[in-house]
């Protein structure tokens, strides 16, 4: 039987590597962003299918599970790796630029889990993984908003583990802690010694997503060897 993977807040880098690792693993990918115009080469590369949604939207989020639901690509499994981020000194940031961010951060990782829920719960198993930060262990100056983003999202994955995993369905936060690897952004996402590759990102979720329930991980760490803890 075919199993789909749905990636909210695809893109370009970790998401395309999480689609083609998923999909090199028998995975029917599904990919859901807010623009699905940057996401046709993909599509074409591993016959995928790209859905617009605003995960921020809890109405949105519906729609898509309920599209996906009457296609038949109800997804086994569900990657939460969308974020906003909001830079600047505490007395100087726009509020409603803030608000949106989380919007995006944690409210819809809880938007998102609930519509996964839903379907996972009376099939009695289900995966769902969601990309986080370090942000969301220590805040750092200037960066508020992203810490009030990322600390949320790992409360809920610690919720949602307690709760689903006797359930059967395994939720895992993964604490992404250093820069990704793109050479597109320029120095210093360019150097592979100091940054973490996608394609090996990707690679931890996949084995994570395999693990037998007998020993689950509920969060993960991942760091270039150079990274300071």
């Amino acid at each position: 039987m075919t199993k789909h993977a749905l990636i909210v807040g695809a893109g370009p880098g970790l998401s395309a590597s999480l689609a083609r690792m998923f999909a090199g693993a028998g995975y029917k990918i599904v990919l859901a962003a807010r623009n699905t115009d940057k996401l046709g080469d993909l599509c074409a590369e591993l016959g995928a299918t790209a859905h617009a949604c605003d995960a921020a939207d809890a109405g949105s989020v519906k729609a898509l599970f309920e599209v996906l639901d009457a296609s038949g690509a109800t997804p086994d499994l569900v990657i939460y790796n969308a974020s906003g981020r909001v830079r600047g000194p505490i007395a100087e940031l726009d509020l409603d630029q803030v608000q949106a961010a989380l919007a995006v951060t944690s409210w819809g990782a809880l938007a998102v889990a609930h519509e996964a829920a839903k379907r996972m719960l009376p099939k009695g198993e289900g995966t769902m993984l969601f990309t986080g930060a370090s942000a969301g262990i220590k805040g750092f100056a200037g960066s508020a908003p992203f810490a009030m983003g990322k600390f949320a999202l790992r409360g809920l994955c610690q919720s949602l583990a307690r709760e689903l995993s006797p359930q059967n369905i395994h939720v895992v936060h993964f604490v992404i802690d250093g820069m990704i690897y793109n050479p597109a952004r320029g120095a210093p996402f360019n150097d592979p010694d100091k940054t973490l590759h996608p394609d090996e990102i990707a690679r931890s979720y996949l084995e994570i997503s395999r693990q037998h329930k007998s020993a689950w991980t509920s969060e993960l760490e991942l760091r270039p060897s150079v990274e300071t803890f």
